[in-house]
Parts: structure tokens; C-alpha cells; sequence
């Protein structure tokens, strides 16, 4: 696999680099040589987060995690990394699809089967019209990391939602 490693706030050193490429070379037999492995590693404070993105056909697996040693941030991402291979793994298998980045080994190996997705709970509100600034300050007042709500503005059903440092962000739909 070829490797891209970049810092932010960070100096990322050659035993650092060394590290993150031997735990991902665990890897090399699910993916051909050329598949490349994106890696962006930054500390904020006592967070130190590692985010590693890996493109694949028609999609993209990726892990992100943070922990207050780097190392064992690594750790956390490779076995996230696994996961979501795994599942991608049963994802082309259930639809048939050529595999692209996998080596055929790994296509061709036993797989688990995942449990089947179960929606155990509905719950149904009523829906006022709001602008998104009101939607987040709603958001707040219920404590909620996410917030649906009718757009005020556009009509359309929104959904605001908390990102990383104290910030906000709007989904909005996009008809075909």
C-alpha cells in the first residue's frame, strides 16, 4: 500500500511514521500494492486524533479516533479500519460487485455474516417551521447532538447537528 502521512500540529517523525506504516501493513491482504492509504494526524491540547481514509470502489472506508496517546490512537483506528472492511467485504458479496482495491484472496475467503440491521424503536413528532439558528438553539435546550425540523426558509425537512469545536452543521435535502 502506498502511504500518505500528513501532520497538523504535529512534527510527524520517522518512528511515528514507521509505527502507523507497520500497524496498517497488518492490511496489505485485504488491498492490491497500489491502493492508497491517506493518514492525517493532528493534536488539538491533550487530543491527539489520527484519521485514516482509505478510497475504494465507489466508496471509501474510513476511521477516526482520538485518545490522548497517539499509539494507542493507531490501535484504535486499525481495528475500526477491520470493522468497516469486513462490512464492505458483505456488502459486495451480497451485491455481486467486483471488489476494485481487495485482492481476490480476501474476496474469496469465508465471511462473517453481519447481524441484519433492526430498527427497535419509531418515534413521531410534530414538525414547526424555523429558520436553522432557531433549530440549533432548540437543539441546545434538548440536549440533543442532531435536530430535524421543517426550514422556515426553504420548506424542506433539515437537519442541524453538532460538529467538533462548538460548531454547527445544516443538512439540507438535494432532489435528483
Amino acid at each position: 500500500m502506498k502511504y500518505i502521512i500528513t501532520g497538523k500540529n504535529i512534527n510527524v517523525t520517522e518512528g511515528l511514521k514507521s509505527a502507523i506504516e507497520s500497524k496498517l501493513d497488518k492490511l496489505d491482504r485485504y488491498f492490491n500494492k497500489e491502493t492508497e492509504v491517506v493518514v492525517t494526524l493532528s493534536v488539538e491540547k491533550e487530543r491527539q486524533t489520527m484519521e485514516v481514509t482509505i478510497p475504494v470502489k465507489g466508496s471509501i472506508i474510513r476511521a477516526e479516533q482520538t485518545s490522548s496517546d497517539m499509539y494507542g490512537t493507531l490501535d484504535l483506528v486499525v481495528d475500526v479500519i477491520e470493522s468497516q472492511i469486513k462490512k464492505y467485504k458483505t456488502k459486495l458479496k451480497d451485491k455481486h460487485q467486483a471488489g476494485g482495491v481487495f485482492t481476490n484472496e480476501f474476496l474469496d475467503s469465508e465471511y462473517e455474516e453481519e447481524e441484519e440491521v433492526k430498527i427497535v424503536k419509531t418515534k413521531r413528532f410534530g414538525i414547526k417551521p424555523m429558520d436553522p439558528i432557531e433549530a440549533c438553539y432548540e437543539m441546545e435546550l434538548l440536549g440533543h447532538d442532531f435536530f430535524v425540523f421543517l426550514n422556515s426558509e426553504t420548506d424542506d425537512v433539515c437537519v442541524v447537528y453538532k460538529r467538533k469545536g462548538n460548531t454547527y452543521g445544516l443538512i439540507e435535502p438535494e432532489l435528483d
